[in-house]
């Protein structure tokens, strides 16, 4: 009997809990529930020049689809709405950080202000006040108001995978150009183009005529021209040691003037001061094919015994390539115009192709810390190659197994923030 009147009892209990539940809303059961927007946090943005702020506070259940997050800023009395997005967006991962200057794991919202856009009487150091505001329906919240005053930073740990590939290569640097003195140079594979100008100025010598050298119709702000230059540098002492006859006519007067202190040096480097002509450079004209029609003219009354044209060409190089070739000289010619060098191989005798052109200083001169330059380049192409071998392998290998800690690194080492 006392058996049946506790099973009724609690029979009774759970019928009653049963009613009670039922009598309850669905709308209460799942009624929204605000965010705890204390950890609301207003700062400097870091890495930066001085114009921004970094507003975070942690992310939570209540980030529901259809909620927002509203952040104001103030310079004064007045607030700005600046920002409004959905609660589940602008998480701490979005940030284009690398892994060592940012923690994209972090369970925050992350709303970076570029305050210029917003404040027209902006200056670097004010300070500005900052609130976020969550709505949801009828659900709101809303953080303390916080100051924050952008200030520029001097150090942006976000390139610091830039500052040590510059450390790297300032050490190869010097360690080359100490390599280069101690062992009296460095080997640089052969040239032929540039090999063949010490034939083109010994069979100048021996016939007794001259050696014609275009710089091109570039200007003397061009890299091939800088590189046209310093092989006439070259080309002049090995003529004035021969004491043969040396013509340079000019399309642009200002490369002229540059290419006249430089014969010029390079005669009192060999000590053939004497033997050195204020004509041996002299300008033509600025107008392409009338430079192009009195260079030919040249060549064809002086008939001689080398022509050199390097530097940067267009449609005159087939024109003076070909006159050239006409007379029977040795033809040494060099440039960066992809289109042009077609010509150069079918009218002359040697062409610098590539990096060839820019190489030649380094290679005539012997000058270690020209040679050194020349070698740096060198690992930083061998360094470039292996890398994006490896980071290619390293990325193939963290998609395929999933592992994406690897995959982050390696994008995160190979990219410029």
């Amino acid at each position: 009997m006392l058996k049946t009147r506790l099973n009724l009892a609690v029979l009774s209990v759970f019928l009653a809990a049963s009613v009670v539940s039922a009598a309850t809303p669905a709308s209460q059961k799942n009624a929204p529930t605000a965010p705890d927007l204390s950890g609301f946090a207003a700062k400097d943005m870091p890495y930066d020049k001085g114009e921004a702020v970094l507003l975070t506070w942690p992310s939570g259940p209540a980030d529901v689809p259809g909620a927002v997050y509203q952040v104001y800023a103030a310079s004064g009395k007045d607030w700005v709405k600046v920002e409004e997005f959905p609660a589940g967006t602008k998480l701490a991962a979005d940030v284009e950080l690398p892994f060592w200057a940012w923690d994209r794991h972090a369970a925050l919202h992350v709303v970076q202000l570029d305050l210029p856009g917003f404040f027209n009487d902006f200056k670097i150091g004010n300070e500005y006040r900052f609130k976020v505001k969550y709505v949801n329906g009828k659900v709101t919240a809303e953080s303390s108001e916080l100051p924050a005053a952008p200030k520029p930073n001097l150090f942006n740990l976000a390139r610091l995978n830039n500052l040590l590939l510059l450390i790297v290569t300032t050490i190869v640097f010097f360690w080359t150009v100490s390599h280069a003195k101690r062992k009296g140079g460095l080997f640089i594979r052969r040239i032929a183009g540039l090999d063949a100008i010490d034939e083109a100025v010994g069979r100048a010598t021996e016939m007794g005529r001259p050696i014609f050298y275009s710089t091109g119709i570039g200007a003397m702000s061009g890299v091939p021209t800088i590189a046209s230059t310093s092989i006439l540098a070259e080309v002049a002492k090995k003529v004035a040691a021969h004491d043969t006859q040396l013509k340079v006519p000019h399309f642009d007067p200002i490369v002229m003037t540059v290419s006249k202190e430089i014969v010029k040096q390079a005669y009192a480097e060999v000590n053939r001061l004497d033997s050195y002509r204020d004509d041996i450079n002299f300008f033509v004209s600025q107008d392409q094919f009338s430079y192009a029609a009195s260079v030919d003219g040249m060549i064809h009354r002086e008939k001689p015994a080398a022509c050199f044209f390097i530097g940067h060409f267009m449609a005159e190089s087939l024109l003076l390539a070909e006159v050239g070739a006409t007379t029977g000289a040795i033809q040494i010619a060099g440039t960066e115009q992809e289109s042009q060098l077609p010509f150069f191989f079918t009218s002359c005798d040697y062409t610098l192709i590539g990096e060839e052109l820019y190489a030649a200083g380094a290679y005539l001169s012997k000058e270690p810390m020209l040679q050194s330059t020349l070698k740096v380049q060198d690992f930083g192409k061998a360094f470039v190659m292996v890398s994006i071998v490896a980071g290619s392998a390293l990325l193939l290998a963290g998609t395929w197994f999933k592992l994406d800690t690897l995959v982050t690194v390696v994008k995160h080492l190979f990219k410029a923030y």
